[in-house]
């Protein structure tokens, strides 16, 4: 599609078309056009940085072209004292662009260890809250090529396995909802170039120079690497190997659930028999990673070394029931039963 038609076609504001016009921003949306690939209306995460912004602006354009109804979202954490005051006037410059947006707050004490760990929990549970609230089951959010790269190493430092290691997928669910990260294959620069452009902002956050944070830290690492001759190309297509042989892991967790587990709708609790536990050991602490989830309907997963010990608990004969991740695990006989704590 030229970009005379695909303006004609979308019908988009004037103060959006112009923007538009410009031939690189064109082609970034195209290529975010088949990345996000959906029909639903959807919810769009913005936080005032450039990758947000430009979401936001290739998002509007989208949700015109086709129809569609999006909701734009700033969390504000009040996690710094200037981050309402930041929140507002984000708010102000996007209504300018017609994107109108609503901001939701973090209510309640907050917390002084794991500060972007628990920041993130929370950013989900606003999200998701909306998502319920309004039926949609799609969030749009602005991760890029350089977070991608940052995911992994701070995964490698954890000891994450294979999953953990490509978490930061295109598409990942969370409960009934769709995350998508249509973004992921664009460059930073490519995103900070269309906020320029766009909007003639976006808030540098004082946090991303802290290097109290591991993700900062990882950060200025991963500059180093480049400039000693860091391939991202090789780097991206690692990833993308391990990606697929994440998708074969996954198969064998789904037919090791669909086959070996059973939820009873009467009682609200899940049953696993015998040869759930009889497969490989990464098929079993995923098959029972994601029954604990489903379950307890929690948005983060049990920690692997919870799991791992639940699991040898099991295969242990004197093992009676524990509680773990918000649910009771009771077994009988051969039986496991999983039923959300009370």
């Amino acid at each position: 599609m030229s970009l005379k038609n695909l303006s004609a076609k979308i019908k988009i504001p004037k103060v959006l078309k112009n923007k538009l016009n410009n031939e690189k921003i064109c082609q970034i949306y195209k290529e975010f056009a088949k990345a996000v690939s959906i029909n639903e209306n959807f919810i769009v995460a913005v936080s005032g940085g450039p990758d947000s912004l430009a979401l936001a602006f290739l998002s509007k354009i989208y949700s015109i072209q086709k129809k569609l109804k999006v909701k734009f979202y700033i969390i504000d954490h009040k996690l710094r004292s200037e981050s309402t005051i930041e929140a507002k006037y984000v708010k102000k410059i996007l209504n300018k662009f017609q994107i109108n947006t609503e901001i939701l707050y973090w209510q309640g004490k907050k917390p002084t260890n794991n500060i972007q760990s628990v920041a993130r929990t929370k950013r989900f549970e606003l999200l998701l809250s909306k998502c319920k609230k309004l039926g949609i089951t799609h969030i749009l959010l602005g991760h890029h090529q350089e977070d991608l790269l940052e995911n992994f190493f701070i995964r490698i430092l954890r000891g994450s396995g294979l999953k953990g290691l490509i978490s930061l997928s295109k598409k990942t669910k969370l409960q009934n909802v769709t995350i998508l990260r249509p973004l992921i294959n664009q460059k930073k620069d490519n995103l900070v170039f269309i906020s320029k452009k766009v909007f003639d902002f976006y808030v540098k956050d004082p946090s991303n120079n802290d290097e109290k944070f591991q993700r900062v830290r990882i950060r200025k690492l991963l500059n180093g690497l480049k400039k000693d001759g860091l391939n991202q190309k090789k780097f991206f297509k690692t990833i993308e190997n391990l990606k697929k042989t994440n998708d074969v892991v996954n198969y064998y967790v789904k037919k090791n659930l669909e086959n070996n587990s059973f939820f009873s709708h009467t009682k609200k609790h899940l049953i696993l028999n015998d040869k759930f536990f009889k497969q490989p050991h990464e098929i079993v602490f995923r098959s029972l990673s994601d029954s604990l989830n489903f379950v307890s309907k929690k948005y983060y997963s049990v920690r692997g070394k919870k799991i791992d010990k639940i699991i040898k608990d099991i295969q242990n004969s004197s093992f009676s029931k524990s509680t773990l991740g918000s649910c009771l695990v009771e077994k009988v006989n051969q039986t496991v039963i999983i039923s959300k704590e009370h």
